[in-house]
């Protein structure tokens, strides 16, 4: 690969102490919340988990088209999807964001995992969340599912503070989902988030496991003006992920890595990506020529020139739940969630029953302004 094929990639971002680099991840944030709303309300019977994809990731783009558009040149901000709109259903855990031709349909009653984010000058904003088709108060061993994510989230937002460190948390998830009959999902992790960096080194492992270990997760402490992406997936079945005959259709460049590719469908493709998604995770729906596309990625994947993310599965009869939200650890200690939309009503079979738990979860996330004193 030549030098003037190099994606060209930022220099890292000054920080949350920066009041323009919290606008942008607010800005992000805000688009991701809508994004994620408009998502939940296309998830009806009959609708084609591809259109619904597909309409999500169109609405980001419209979304962010007028932010910053008047900037040109060395001012001009790049913005973009961070993570394709995936839409999985049922058992399947994460990353179901299909092509064109696929023929799945929701149908009422089925559990659906929305996932997305995009970022603003390369500071990304993603999340997820989770909902009935058909809506309603939700009962059962779906209930548990989305009740202990949820309870996980507000659990590990306040074990995110400056003091904390990452195992608290992985321990903290464990208590929970046995409180609700769940386990939580092997192979997910939390991430750092840097501009332009959706997959930071720092990361929160969701359960500890022998396989996880050669992960090679170090432990670490929380510090201010760290950004993370926390995701958390429960299951009422075994928590062990599965791939299937499902395609993988969501890709990530991985910059360091080159080859000299020998098929011109291949450097066809490369070149595209290396435009257009030089940093962030892609789906082959956004590509021009998914044909070629598909053919393409095949030498690019065998010379691990892009990171896969593999659609998941549990076993048949598990309902999985996942809530993910993008965290800022500001510089005064204060947590500020800017992802995440409201819930449906709930009405599960259990409850967290760990007192310590549930005593963090009455902590308030931010840190109460001093009053000033009288002259």
């Amino acid at each position: 690969m030549s030098d003037e094929e190099m994606p060209d990639v930022p220099e890292e971002e000054a920080g949350l102490t920066d009041a323009e680099v919290v606008t942008k991840y607010k800005l992000a944030g805000e688009i991701t919340n809508k994004a994620l709303k408009l998502v939940e309300s296309l998830c009806v019977a009959g609708a084609s988990v591809v259109g619904v994809c597909q309409d999500g990731d169109d609405f980001i783009e419209k979304e962010l088209a007028p932010l910053y558009s008047k900037r040109k040149g060395d001012n001009k901000v790049d913005k973009g999807i961070a993570f394709p709109t995936c839409v999985s259903v049922n058992n399947c855990m994460c990353h179901y964001s299909p092509l064109p031709g696929d023929e799945l349909v929701l149908a009422p009653g089925d559990i659906v995992k929305i996932d997305l984010g995009c970022h603003v000058d390369g500071y990304v904003a993603v999340g997820a969340h989770t909902s009935i088709v058909g809506g309603g108060t939700i009962s059962g061993p779906q209930a548990n599912a989305i009740a202990a994510a949820r309870d996980a989230v507000e659990v590990a937002l306040r074990l995110l503070k400056p003091g904390h460190k990452n195992t608290e948390i992985t321990e903290a998830l464990s208590k929970v989902a046995t409180d609700y009959g769940c386990v939580p999902s092997e192979g997910i992790l939390s991430h750092q988030l840097k501009r332009f960096i959706i997959d930071g080194s720092k990361v929160i492992i969701s359960r500890s496991s022998a396989k996880e270990e050669q992960v090679k997760v170090e432990e670490f402490e929380f510090e201010a003006g760290q950004v993370f992406a926390l995701d958390v997936v429960m299951s009422t079945g075994t928590g062990l992920p599965r791939e299937t005959e499902a395609r993988t259709t969501i890709f990530k460049r991985k910059l360091e890595h080159n080859y000299q590719l020998k098929m011109k469908a291949s450097r066809s493709v490369f070149s595209e990506i290396n435009q257009k998604f030089p940093t962030m995770p892609f789906t082959l729906r956004a590509l021009a020529e998914q044909g070629k596309a598909k053919l393409g990625m095949t030498e690019l994947i065998s010379h691990d020139l892009v990171a896969q993310y593999p659609v998941l599965y549990e076993k048949e009869d598990a309902h999985v739940a996942q809530l993910k939200c993008t965290v800022l650890i500001m510089p005064n200690g204060s947590i500020d969630r800017i992802t995440g939309v409201d819930l449906p009503d709930l009405q599960p079979s259990a409850a967290l029953e760990d007192a310590a738990l549930k005593q963090l979860m009455e902590e308030p996330l931010k840190k109460k302004k001093a009053k000033k004193a009288n002259k």
